[in-house]
């Protein structure tokens, strides 16, 4: 049992980790307001001496399609982390591909995902999947699966995928950000290049190199042969401008080609859509291609996450280590005047360990039935033997011997039944818990306990102290039925011998 609640509570603080600090308003840790980064709140989950470490992370809900011929749709859960997240846990439990460290400039479109969703979406290794965000207007981004877990833990296998966490900061339109986009028409006989912002886009100045302004676009001529456009993005910020984000985009003549349908549209040629063909026709037959390649800025919204992940260095500090926190974050605005609150996966999922609880009141039933079983049949068998060895102790009684003597010897016997069956019974157990670690035999059905097999853990403490426990309970038990022997009349069964 000890072996199951920690390995439910392994695989869940695996997934996510013990404690949490997030937006004080938040109910919901998966679909909730954002907080921004605060070199104080992080200083001071650093330096408490119960913690292990942090992660920020954000989180998106969202579907899924796969671009093969099933095209089913399911629905989950997509966690950003960033380059310094702990991998371990995922690394353990990692059966193919690899976990991607998220360190380059530029947000990467890989994903991991579980093989419960891959063998429903029937995908594998280096697949490409599109993705379906509900915002005021539902997007969609393709990813590429780079690898694939699985822990056995149905309840997190069905619903969560690991990410970029720029990717899910963006789509969340937290702080400000965007991208240089090529229009799709002409516009005074000009090709529109176009700053499509995300966020508030109240009190921005851009700047094209002559100024900041109020434009958010720029034309060049349909005739450029290679050219390239860059805008600084300012805040207005108590009377002072402050750079908040800076985009590229470059341009190169590909040619014209001869069409029968020329018509304006993009030719994506990699996942995000930083690079592609921007088709321009030039009359009913001819169309000319340009080769567009996008540098976005991070702009403001690296600075928003769902929150921070709290390792601590004691599961059984936990609760500890969470009053100390609250004493220090809590109803204390941060840097941003933010107010942020601490919670455990206890508050998270309250239904799961509340569940776990209740197997303890199983164990204690548990041991005593069997408590109660070991004491009645090593009564039975005591008291068959002083029934088999009457003449004995009729015999022994007239040769002297005390009651507390006789007690003793049959106890003894008593002893002796009882270390057999002890030792038969660790034996079989030990065999059967090596059996298990080796071959996982005994299965389980995930849906209804959250595990595909049942997991064992060997505390030798505890292997010694219920041996102990049940050695001293079976000997106090049986000083009950040892009286019998003082009514044992040895003329009787002398006699009767």
């Amino acid at each position: 049992m000890n072996g199951f609640k920690n390995e439910i509570r392994r695989k869940v603080t695996g997934f996510s980790a013990p404690l949490f600090v997030q937006n004080a308003n938040n109910a919901d840790f998966y679909e909730s307001d954002p907080i921004q980064r605060s070199f104080i709140v992080e200083q001071i989950i650093q330096q408490h001496p119960d913690v292990a470490g942090f992660n920020p992370v954000a989180y998106k809900p969202g579907m899924i399609q796969s671009k093969n011929e099933v095209q089913e749709v399911i629905g989950l859960v997509f966690k950003g982390v960033d380059s310094f997240y702990d991998r371990s846990f995922l690394k353990e439990h990692l059966i193919a591909g690899t976990i991607p460290s998220f360190a380059n400039t530029e947000p990467s479109n890989e994903i991991v995902l579980s093989s419960k969703i891959c063998r429903q979406l029937k995908l594998k290794l280096k697949d490409e999947i599109t993705a379906l965000f509900v915002k005021n207007t539902p997007i969609t981004r393709n990813f590429r699966v780079v690898g694939i877990y699985e822990t056995g833990f149905e309840d997190y296998d069905s619903k969560l995928a690991l990410c970029d966490i720029r990717i899910i900061q963006k789509l969340n339109d937290w702080g400000i950000s965007g991208q240089l986009e090529v229009g799709d028409s002409m516009v005074n006989q000009g090709i529109p290049i176009l700053l499509t912002l995300q966020g508030n886009p109240e009190f921005l100045l851009f700047d094209w190199g002559s100024g900041p302004g109020n434009f958010r676009g720029q034309l060049i001529s349909p005739n450029v042969k290679d050219t390239s456009l860059q805008v600084k993005v300012y805040q207005i910020n108590h009377g002072n401008l402050k750079l908040v984000d800076n985009h590229r985009i470059h341009l190169v003549t590909a040619g014209e080609y001869a069409s029968n349908n020329p018509t304006f549209y993009k030719e994506s040629l990699n996942l995000d859509d930083s690079k592609y063909l921007y088709h321009m026709p030039l009359s009913n037959r001819l169309e000319r291609i340009f080769k567009v390649e996008v540098h976005s800025g991070s702009g403001t919204s690296n600075q928003f996450i769902s929150g921070y992940e709290i390792r601590t260095k004691d599961w059984y500090q936990v609760n500890k280590t969470l009053g100390s926190l609250k004493k220090r974050i809590e109803l204390i605005p941060t840097e941003q005047q933010e107010l942020v609150k601490v919670v455990s996966i206890f508050d998270l999922e309250e239904d799961l360990f509340r569940w776990l609880a209740f197997l303890d009141i199983n164990v204690q039933i548990i041991v005593t039935l069997m408590l109660l079983i070991g004491i009645i049949n090593m009564g039975s068998a005591l008291l068959i033997l002083i029934i088999v060895r009457s003449n004995f102790i009729g015999l022994m009684k007239t040769m002297g011997a005390g009651k507390k003597a006789l007690r003793r010897i049959f106890l003894i016997q008593a002893g002796y039944l009882i270390f057999r069956g002890l030792l038969f019974g660790n034996i079989t157990a030990l065999a059967i818990y090596f059996l298990q670690k080796s071959t996982g035999i005994l299965r389980l059905n995930p849906e209804v306990y959250y595990l595909s097999e049942v997991p064992m853990e060997l505390s030798w403490t505890t292997i010694v102290l219920l041996n102990i426990g049940t050695f001293v309970v079976c000997i106090v038990a049986l000083m009950v039925p040892s009286y019998i022997i003082s009514k044992v009349n040895p003329i009787k069964t002398i006699r009767f011998n």
